[in-house]
């Protein structure tokens, strides 16, 4: 909401009192004006679509696999390693393009993902024990299963540090082929489904932080918990600028990646720390709405319309209500999501998902293994574990299914559970150093997958109705709230 929603706003010197604002500002071109909205308006439809940030992963992929086999192949190692200097006088360091990617920008990936924990944890899918338990059930299913059948199939093999591989399911995609299924997908079913997948992220946090950690260091650690405390001292003396909190969570990174812990893991505790309580909230941004237009009406009654300098003090105190109306857990994750869905995680996927395959040795002892653990892992362990757990859980009598949701539903969130992108490439990173077994598990995730989300599209059409019954499609609101982020 902005001054100008209102009738009372101050109009143009020498234009009548209760006119409208232009349209345009005064220094603009109407020509080029309405050429740029005929270019934004095709792609905000499109950033607005739920399968969008899929789709330009899928590009971003499919772009980096081009290059990376395309004459000009070994240009795509050459860019992604080039050294990068960043710092200040005496205090630089200068490391590979890629590290600053998987390490520096992949931190607000996962501080975007702490935040969305941190609000379900407040008001969401997550915060009752009894919304939570199911999904969280599934997830852990889910989680278990796939790291079995790898276990299972490396036992023995020189590749069975690369059993977390299969176990996470990445959001943005799931979320996309569920939205190209339509109506066929029951609210409640998406619910469910968006639940599992934030489970499942901590749970591959968890992962990467506690087994692929390494060269411990406690000096490292404090310096981590100095950034903490630097950050939660700020909250207490009410700091509400979020640029004031770069540094704190910049000391936290340092000290992650010098206590040998995954660096990222500073923008999931930074994330979880967000407050989620608005300072102001809806009555008290709508109180200083109210007395900024009393104050405006004054100041142009006294004879200063014409002044600007009087609307400053005002307009402050009104941006100040606008900010602090909501809270910053969900400020900051709809300010962020637009850039880590449309710029953070392409890149990633440009960075990370180019395998060379003529560098990849097939027929090496241990490429069949990761192949193999990792594909059965994600098309078969991820739907066998969020099945299983669920039932065995329904069962017990721990927990029961949503309204509008039956047990062909759950199998369609276990299909859709194993396209594992994101997540599972970052971890194949940390777990896999021979370049050949590192290629191999990549092209592996990717095959996996495709297959997954091929596996739900067929699926669907034989284990979900084409329409939804009416009292399942006028589920409340209240029932059916859920985000749509990764």
């Amino acid at each position: 909401m902005i001054l100008s929603d209102f009738p009372l706003s101050l109009p143009p010197k020498g234009s009548p009192q209760n006119s409208a604002p232009p349209s345009a500002p005064p220094e603009s071109w109407a020509l080029a004006r309405r050429v740029a909205k005929q270019v934004i308006r095709p792609l905000d439809r499109f950033m607005h679509i739920e399968a969008a940030s899929g789709v330009v992963l899928l590009i971003a992929a499919a772009a980096a696999l081009i290059w990376a086999n395309s004459p000009w192949g070994e240009t795509y190692e050459h860019f992604w390693h080039t050294k990068v200097s960043l710092g200040v006088g005496s205090l630089q360091t200068a490391q590979p393009l890629h590290f600053w990617i998987n390490d520096g920008l992949m931190v607000i990936f996962f501080f975007v993902v702490g935040l969305e924990i941190r609000r379900e944890i407040h008001q969401g899918e997550l915060s009752e024990v009894r919304r939570a338990a199911l999904p969280a059930i599934a997830a852990v299913g889910g989680m278990i299963m796939p790291a079995i059948i790898y276990a299972v199939v490396a036992r023995g093999s020189a590749a069975t540090h690369g059993w977390g591989v299969p176990m996470a399911t990445d959001i943005a995609f799931a979320v996309g082929v569920l939205a190209l299924l339509g109506k066929r997908v029951p609210a409640a079913l998406r619910v469910l489904l968006l639940a599992l997948a934030i489970i499942d992220d901590i749970g591959a946090i968890v992962v990467i932080a506690v087994f692929f950690s390494s060269d411990f260091s406690f000096l490292g650690l404090g310096i981590a918990g100095v950034g903490i405390l630097m950050l939660l001292a700020m909250q207490r003396f009410g700091v509400r600028s979020a640029l004031a909190y770069v540094v704190p969570v910049f000391v936290m990174w340092i000290g992650m990646l010098k206590a040998g812990v995954h660096p990222t893991i500073a923008g999931v505790l930074a994330g979880l720390l967000t407050p989620v309580t608005s300072w102001y909230g809806e009555k008290g941004f709508m109180h200083v709405v109210k007395r900024t237009v009393r104050q405006i009406r004054e100041h142009s009654k006294a004879g200063d319309a014409h002044d600007e300098h009087v609307l400053i003090q005002p307009l402050s105190e009104l941006e100040a209500a606008r900010r602090e109306a909501v809270s910053p857990v969900v400020r900051l994750e709809t300010a962020l999501h637009p850039w880590v869905a449309f710029g953070i995680m392409p890149l990633f996927a440009l960075a990370n998902a180019g395998v060379d395959l003529r560098g990849v040795d097939t027929g090496a002892a241990t490429a069949g293994v990761i192949s193999t653990g990792i594909i059965a892992g994600l098309v078969l362990g991820k739907p066998l574990g969020v099945v299983f757990a669920s039932w065995l859980s329904v069962k017990l009598g721990i927990c029961s299914l949503p309204r509008g949701v039956d047990w062909k539903g759950v199998t369609v969130v276990g299909l859709v559970a194993g396209i594992g992108f994101t997540m599972a490439i970052f971890v194949s990173q940390l777990a896999f150093e021979n370049a050949s077994n590192l290629g191999v598990a990549k092209l592996s995730v990717l095959c996996a997958s495709v297959l997954a989300a091929l596996a739900t599209l067929i699926g669907s059409r034989f284990l979900l109705p084409k329409t939804q019954a009416p009292e399942i499609a006028e589920l409340s609101a209240s029932d059916c709230e859920a985000s749509t982020e990764f």
